[in-house]
């Protein structure tokens, strides 16, 4: 195999703190290489480099032998390098078509734009890669699966010899996911190489011919395929081997307390959605993409509009503004965490005080020093890393953007409720465990925590009860007893294998 990219010795430092350490990184061309590491490992650092984002301290870049010199994107599309990163870069009010070609257009001249053409190119793609969009839709409108296929799309439009992929998978269902390892897989077998990026092993083993692992900054090891096995990998990225403890169903006490949602409707999808969730129990929200799953849990929040229904705690009608909502002791985790979970400009603990101001008060004034302590807890309970509590949401990783934005209600003394979307999007096997921990923890003292995910696996690991939507209706509810993966989609198709199971 013939090496594409070879990266030699790079190093980076912020603020004097060394982030990556003489890594070297290797690519063949048509291969399909994975890189795997805990959250602040330097992977995405790495790829910043490689794009144009940042400069590196000291290092080579060569492609296929020869030096490079990348310090913008432009560089790296003209030596046929092409990213999709875990955070999207479209612009919500331009329409698909828009922003794929954007910064590619066609054009008659440098003036007027082929606008036919590029609306022919791009059904023909979205035609290729089956995906369920139209050209003029507005991306505003697309839920963020299917903004990640925009993403996508515009990568592959640009034929680049490399192509790095920052969990791509993050907010695919297992159909949107099959289909994107059709194409990856035809786009090896055209030479073209791929790095995967991934927390998720099993994709891994199913997918790339080489895996490079990095900790601390530094590689620990490039494993060829047959010798990637979760316990090895785990091992490598965490110094160390995590239980697998078999999962434990937690039945609610009988003096629990109770979240009901009755007959919930809205103009758009909800359909007449009732459930009860209680404390000392995790209820997992499962179903495709668009089944209404976050719908039920922003509808909570007090963020969506319901038509018909109740939302009752302990008996008590819930206020419909996410403020006063927040106030009474509601969290909400957003699927989509850098526009909805977080204000990427603050620092950490600036995002740790804003649903936590309430308690931060001196008289009339905030204190700064409880403000700097709360945010300090927050680092601390999550591990998240680099722990400088003035560092910028922006400079942080995807998952330790993910644990700020789980941190920062776990600080709130009277927390009730947890809405989970999605909790482990872009996270690593590590902080898994630590999230399961925390949310099994929180159940144990009372609070009710709701879970919202794509991940089936995630669903049977964390969830004492399990309730399928379908097309915006409560399908099936189950107990997570003996359930296997199996069960959950065959429900979420509309089949049912087990009778519900109402048992609190």
């Amino acid at each position: 195999m013939n090496t594409l990219l070879q990266m030699i010795g790079i190093e980076k430092s912020f603020s004097g703190v060394k982030v990556l350490k003489g890594v070297d990184f290797t690519v063949g061309e048509g291969e399909i290489h994975g890189l795997m590491g805990e959250n602040g490992a330097g992977k995405s650092t790495l790829i910043k480099i490689l794009t144009g984002v940042y400069p590196g301290n000291s290092g080579v870049i060569r492609m296929n032998g020869k030096e490079i010199f990348i310090n913008s994107r432009s560089d790296a599309m003209a030596n046929g390098i092409s990213v999709i990163y875990q955070e999207l870069s479209l612009i919500p009010t331009l329409t698909v078509m828009e922003n794929i070609f954007l910064g590619q257009e066609l054009t008659f001249g440098k003036v007027f734009l082929k606008k036919k053409e590029m609306h022919r190119r791009a059904e023909q793609l979205i035609e290729k890669c089956r995906f369920d969009i139209k050209p003029d839709d507005l991306v505003e409108t697309l839920c963020v699966a299917k903004r990640q296929t925009v993403e996508i799309m515009k990568s592959l439009l640009l034929n680049a010899k490399l192509i790095i992929m920052d969990e791509p998978t993050a907010s695919l269902n297992a159909a949107e996911s099959e289909n994107l390892f059709k194409i990856i897989r035809n786009l090896k077998s055209q030479g073209t190489s791929i790095v995967y990026i991934s927390h998720r092993l099993e994709e891994i083993y199913a997918m790339v011919d080489r895996l490079t692992i990095l900790r601390d900054g530094a590689v620990v090891g490039v494993l060829p395929r047959e010798q990637i096995d979760p316990v090895t990998v785990v091992r490598m990225m965490i110094g160390k081997c995590l239980d697998c403890a078999e999962h434990t169903v937690h039945d609610a006490a009988s003096e629990a307390a109770v979240l009901e949602v009755t007959n919930l409707c809205s103009e758009t999808l909800l359909d007449h959605v009732s459930f009860r969730a209680y404390g000392g129990q995790i209820l997992g929200i499962g179903g495709l993409v668009g089944s209404g799953r976050s719908e039920v849990l922003r509808s909570i929040f007090g963020l969506d509009h319901y038509t018909e229904g109740s939302i009752r705690y302990n008996g008590e009608a819930l206020p419909r503004s996410a403020r006063e909502v927040s106030r009474y002791g509601i969290g909400l985790v957003p699927e989509d965490r850098r526009n909805e979970g977080l204000i990427p400009l603050l620092n950490i603990v600036e995002n740790m005080a804003l649903p936590n101001y309430d308690q931060l008060y001196e008289t009339a004034f905030v204190s700064g020093k409880r403000e700097r302590q709360l945010g300090m807890r927050g680092i601390e309970s999550l591990s998240i890393r680099p722990g400088d509590p003035n560092i910028r949401c922006i400079n942080l990783s995807g998952g330790n953007q993910q644990k700020v934005v789980i941190s920062k209600w776990l600080q709130r003394k009277d927390l009730k409720v947890l809405l989970v979307d999605e909790p482990t999007a872009g996270i690593d096997v590590g902080a898994k465990a630590e999230i399961y921990e925390i949310m099994r923890r929180l159940a144990n003292q009372g609070c009710i925590v709701i879970v919202v995910t794509s991940d089936v696996e995630e669903l049977i690991k964390i969830a004492d009860q399990i309730l399928i939507m379908v097309d915006g209706k409560v399908f099936q509810q189950m107990r997570n007893e003996n359930l296997t993966q199996d069960d959950i989609l065959l429900a979420a198709s509309r089949i049912k294998r087990k009778e519900p199971d109402h048992a609190n």
